[in-house]
């Protein structure tokens, strides 16, 4: 049997660690969609590392993803199937599995900006047809849903909120070139919440702000996937800007541990923030990075000064987390160890 690599290991180790009411998911039919990408890749490990920790748990694990190579380059280190069974669908497409589940996680959604502005039609599938169609499976089973949503749901922040709460929605233009992710995970909210009030669906919703960590491909189109390509092809880093836009970047084993406490412990119906509270610059996280990898003197930050006005006011600023943490979450890992666990990982650590 193949294990996790030292860094991943170390990672659900202190996920799992957790005091969380784990024992409610022993016997348990778990469906993960969106199991080859980043986030959703991370809670099947969980689930397959929790798994392998505790046989007796009988948890029996099923992963959905629309490409099977994918899915398996994704988690090398398990069992396809076997410890894991693979369900090659995609999750937007009419599908009446004859398993039946007790939790779904629906993570099945292209995330990062080049992808959704590239598939903007799958994008909005997936988040409403897709999250439809599990909330019905939901209901068949009698199965609790948590969707993965985002930060995208409250808009332009126009309003100039630094620390963005459960209700401070702001407006966004339908016929913009990000809108097909927003305005569908505003919907799918919606149909979540709906099915709740309707027929009783088990459904919680989390919203998630920057990610990071081992597992992102270095092609995805988002400032700390560019800035990390560039430092591990020891080249200089090239800023189309000043730098001075600010984002908060929650370690991945943070946010999938914040998944767990709103499956395990949140209210049905109800949306919770998940995320960091710390913002950092864009230049300063291009200085960490190449501290981090050991590259400072040797690799530059290239900055484009902006001419004219100033920039438009930011759409996000970092997320007021007072609601989960009234679950016990908080982020544990600093952007220094997460950077430096992500750059290890990346080099076989």
């Amino acid at each position: 049997m193949r294990a996790p690599s030292p860094i991943l290991a170390e990672d659900l180790q202190r996920m799992l660690a957790a005091p969380l009411p784990w024992a409610e998911l022993h016997g348990k039919r778990i469906l993960v969609t969106g199991a080859a990408g980043f986030i959703g890749g991370h809670i099947v490990e969980a689930l397959a590392y929790l798994k392998r920790s505790l046989p007796t748990a009988d948890l029996r694990l099923f992963a959905l993803a629309r490409d099977l190579d994918k899915l398996r380059n994704r988690l090398p280190w398990l069992d396809l199937p076997g410890e894991v069974s693979p369900l090659i669908q995609d999750v937007s497409a009419p599908w009446q599995p004859a398993e039946a589940f007790d939790l779904i996680i629906h993570a099945a959604s292209p995330a990062s900006p080049k992808s959704y502005m590239q598939k903007p039609v799958d994008t909005i599938l997936a988040n409403t047809e897709g999250t439809r169609q599990l909330l019905e499976l939901a209901r068949r089973d009698g199965a609790r849903l948590l969707f993965l949503s985002s930060g995208a749901v409250y808009g332009e922040n126009t309003g100039h909120i630094d620390c963005i709460g459960e209700t401070d929605f702001g407006g966004d233009d339908p016929l913009g070139p990000r809108a097909c992710y927003g305005e569908s995970k505003r919907l799918a909210e919606t149909l979540c919440r709906a099915y709740f009030t309707q027929f009783g669906v088990d459904a919680r919703i989390a919203r998630i702000s920057h990610c990071y960590g081992p597992g992102m491909a270095l092609d995805d189109g988002r400032a700390i996937t560019d800035l990390l390509a560039n430092v591990l092809a020891d080249v200089d880093i090239r800023l189309d800007s000043d730098g001075s836009a600010t984002r908060p970047f929650c370690y991945v084993s943070d946010t999938v541990s914040a998944l767990f406490h709103i499956l395990l412990k949140g209210q049905s119906g109800e949306a919770y923030n998940v995320g960091a509270t710390e913002e950092i610059s864009i230049l300063e996280l291009a200085e960490k990075l190449i501290a981090a990898a050991g590259k400072s003197g040797r690799l530059a930050v290239r900055t484009r000064a902006l001419a004219g006005a100033a920039p438009a006011p930011r759409s996000s600023g970092h997320f007021n987390i007072d609601k989960i943490r009234r679950l016990g979450w908080q982020p544990e890992v600093d952007l220094a160890d997460g950077l430096a666990r992500l750059l290890d990982a990346r080099s076989g650590n």
